[in-house]
């Protein structure tokens, strides 16, 4: 299963964005990483169904890293090819887009920068898939 990370704003080089480089070459799911601007329209190219959307939002559900690790994994089985996790920028996102959204996610119910936060989703996905794999990074 593809996990594709879209974002707003660039994270260029920042101590921020070497933590994302070095989770998404630890990953051994496939990885993709789209940058939008701060503001105006994304759109996700050619998308591949079926997919799932999870949208980064404080007012999201708070999960165990096992339990993410069972909801992308059931995903996965499912024949999902595609999980798609927004970040959105200073302002969140949309009512619409929170409708649309299979997944609400949160990281507590504290507002975390967005550059913070695209690298701990990446050590989240890294954490996930080493649970289902059985790797000892996991410390329960």
């Amino acid at each position: 299963m593809l996990l594709h990370i879209i974002a707003r704003g660039k994270i260029g080089r920042s101590p921020e964005g070497d933590l994302v480089d070095r989770y998404a070459k630890r990953l051994t799911w496939p990885v993709k990483i789209t940058e939008w601007p701060d503001t105006g329209a994304g759109k996700v190219a050619e998308p591949i169904t079926p997919h799932r959307t999870v949208l980064l939002d404080e007012r999201g559900k708070a999960m165990s890293s096992e339990s993410f690790a069972v909801l992308l994994g059931r995903w996965r089985d499912d024949g999902v090819r595609e999980t798609r996790f927004m970040i959105g920028a200073a302002d969140g996102h949309s009512d619409a887009e929170r409708a649309a959204a299979d997944l609400l996610f949160a990281f507590g119910p504290a507002t975390w920068p967005h550059m913070i936060a695209r690298a701990m989703l990446m050590e989240q996905l890294y954490r996930a898939t080493t649970i289902l794999a059985g790797h000892p990074y996991h410390r329960a």
